[in-house]
């Protein structure tokens, strides 16, 4: 278990220059918007606009604050996400145009390069404990609302709001226990 205080999350440019994003994690270490294998992260977007292109990337995107977004996927009719959608997966090498539904938001990022790695994000509701069965190459905890206990059998942590947890190649359950009732996202990675 790898724990990673919001605090010492890196804040860097958006690729295409238009905004900032808050980088929880990228691989490998190191790794710039052109080389990554997989990339987590949260941007604030405060106006309508493109998304940056990732040439053989595949994205998902959550909305974690505000009223939401309609997304433009290539020639698709507009998908609208808001805080309690599920996530919505989209190829990051297209044109994408997001569209803001009342105000500003921060979303959710999860990124990887087609031909190395795959991804799953699941958004979960909880006021009781959860059994997670730790099974990809991957698996991070992420809670936006609520300060979270986490036990994967070996360690025991306290995760506050924004934090994010690392497991890897593990293969046992975790039991989350949110400490208010928390929007929690649990973020797969595996590689292919």
């Amino acid at each position: 278990m790898l724990i990673i205080e919001s605090a010492g999350y890196r804040q860097m440019p958006w690729k295409n220059g238009a905004g900032t994003t808050t980088e929880i994690a990228v691989s490998p270490s190191g790794a710039t918007t052109d080389d990554f294998d997989w990339r987590i992260s949260m941007a604030q977007v405060g106006s309508d606009g493109w998304f940056s292109e990732f040439p053989g990337i595949d994205r998902t995107l959550a909305v974690l604050v505000g009223n939401g977004l309609d997304l433009s996927i290539a020639a698709a009719p507009p998908v609208r996400i808001l805080p309690a959608s599920a996530p919505c997966r989209f190829a990051a090498d297209i044109p994408v145009f997001a569209k803001l539904f009342e105000g500003p938001i921060i979303d959710l990022n999860v990124m990887t390069r087609r031909n190395r790695f795959t991804h799953q994000v699941i958004r979960l509701e909880a006021d009781a404990p959860i059994k997670w069965q730790l099974q990809a190459e991957v698996t991070v905890v992420l809670s936006c609302t609520s300060a979270l206990h986490i036990d994967d059998g070996a360690h025991s942590a306290r995760l506050h709001a924004n934090d994010s947890a690392f497991f890897q190649n593990q293969g046992n359950p975790l039991i989350v226990i949110p400490e208010n009732r928390a929007t929690i996202y649990f973020i797969e990675l595996s590689r292919i």
